[in-house]
């Protein structure tokens, strides 16, 4: 399956799977023997917590085994069942055959007796909570990508299908693109134009991937399409039935049986991207925790210091186009935003950016936050709620996108973030392209230990007011 996305489904049913089945031998072993459990299982085996660990990475495996963590476009409650039937049978093989191979004491035939029964039900069991959960957690739009869709043929309405059965992968179908308006839609898809508007329809929708499945008197766009999408930082997929050579450096995948030309467009470490979510979600929480007293006396500040709200929200453009409120420490007047056009003029920065150093609408307090970055702490919630991350490019505001030049446009195809490798390195750069080629360079560089030394710059940076 395309691998981007079925590695976060199928990591999370293994530490789903793990957990429970962990939980289930400790809550067994508690209920036959009571608060002197642990005493029993040392009779048996010398490490009882190395026992543990070694059942649960073999029912992983035994799952694995019987096919438990491959994507189903098919999914449905009986055939997890008989799956899951089919792992247990065999997991209570392997356990029976070790216990009489290594001559263990005499197990409780009631506990084995519960153990298999129970495994077997509590696995579907969160199995179908889980997936339950995600389906509720993107209808209601959260975590969701969007995949436009070149070509609306029989081929391509069948690959659309394919990407939609697979739900837990949160891929839904933005709309198709293609020149022949007679070519009926089944519904809710809509055709958002032609393909001449492939630009128009990636500045204007929220579209993270891009499928191409033209027909084959189409073939000689492929290159042109590939390359604007490539430019725009948006992940390239091509049937492979529909193509006949690799138009630059990809890697075939697998779409239940249809082979899949994946053509990638920045980091793709579906490990190491999970990694960030999970340090993002964990230093967020630690900062607002942490940090509340701080943050109180700064609204206080801000409150004391000028007349208007204390947090200020500003619309701002994220991954791929999708806009959300980014919140700051208000530092300027209340109607900044009203005196904006009279001090465009004296703008600093060459390009699509608005940078002042002697503005006139920051406040006294508002210096104080700006020079030590404390301003900025109130985007800890936009980091916690997934819109921004700790290090990336930093969002940029509608008007500024509506003005890109082709090439700037790569760097929405990675979440913004606090701080990135521009405030470090180029923050005083007079040109906004310098700023733009600092952020592909770390979306091209991306990995965690990138992140880490963005961030051990950044904390001297801000202490010092630089």
């Amino acid at each position: 399956m395309i691998r981007r996305h079925a590695t976060g489904f199928r990591l999370l049913l293994m530490a789903v799977d793990a957990l429970q089945a962990s939980a289930l031998l400790v809550v067994l072993s508690v209920w036959r023997f009571g608060s002197d459990w642990a005493v029993w299982w040392r009779e048996i085996v010398p490490i009882p917590q190395a026992f543990l660990a070694l059942y649960v990475v073999t029912w992983v495996l035994t799952l694995t085994a019987n096919g438990l963590y491959r994507p189903r476009a098919r999914w449905s409650i009986r055939s997890e069942a008989l799956d899951i039937l089919r792992a247990t049978a065999l997991m209570t093989l392997l356990t029976l055959s070790v216990l009489f191979l290594f001559k263990l004491p005499d197990v409780s035939r009631l506990f084995l007796l519960a153990l298999f029964p129970l495994q077997a039900l509590t696995t579907l069991t969160s199995r179908v909570i889980l997936r339950v959960a995600l389906e509720d957690y993107r209808r209601r739009g959260r975590n969701i990508r969007f995949v436009l869709i070149l070509g609306a043929g029989q081929r391509a309405q069948h690959f659309a299908a394919k990407l939609e059965d697979h739900r837990e992968l949160g891929l839904r179908i933005a709309g198709f693109l293609h020149d022949k308006p007679f070519e009926a839609l089944r519904s809710p898809w809509r055709r958002l134009g032609r393909l001449d508007d492939l630009e128009t329809v990636l500045h204007s929708q929220v579209i993270d991937e891009v499928a191409i499945c033209l027909p084959f008197s189409q073939w000689n766009l492929i290159d042109a399409i590939s390359r604007i999408c490539e430019e725009e930082g948006k992940i390239v997929r091509i049937p492979m039935d529909v193509l006949d050579r690799a138009i630059s450096v990809g890697r075939v995948e697998d779409l239940d049986g249809t082979p899949v030309f994946s053509l990638i467009s920045g980091p793709d470490r579906a490990l190491g991207l999970a990694a960030k979510r999970l340090i993002d979600i964990g230093v967020a929480t630690l900062g607002l925790i942490v940090l509340s007293p701080l943050l109180a006396l700064m609204a206080i500040l801000v409150r004391l210091g000028s007349p208007g709200p204390i947090l200020f929200r500003q619309r701002r453009i994220g991954l791929h186009g999708r806009p959300f409120e980014v919140v700051k420490f208000r530092s300027m007047s209340a109607d900044a935003e009203a005196r904006l056009p009279d001090l465009r003029s004296r703008n600093e920065i060459a390009g699509h950016a608005f940078k002042l150093s002697a503005d006139p609408r920051v406040t006294r307090t508002g210096r104080f936050l700006r020079r030590t970055s404390l301003d900025e702490l109130p985007q800890l919630w936009n980091v916690l709620r997934g819109e921004m991350s700790l290090v990336g490019p930093r969002p940029p505001l509608p008007t500024e996108v509506a003005d890109y030049d082709l090439w700037h446009r790569r760097r929405l195809s990675m979440k913004p973030g606090i701080t990135g490798l521009w405030q470090v390195r180029d923050r005083r750069a007079p040109r906004f392209d310098q700023w733009v080629t600092a952020d592909l360079e770390y979306i091209d560089r991306w990995s965690l230990w990138l992140d880490l030394k963005i961030l051990l710059r950044t904390i001297p940076a801000a202490l010092e007011g630089r």
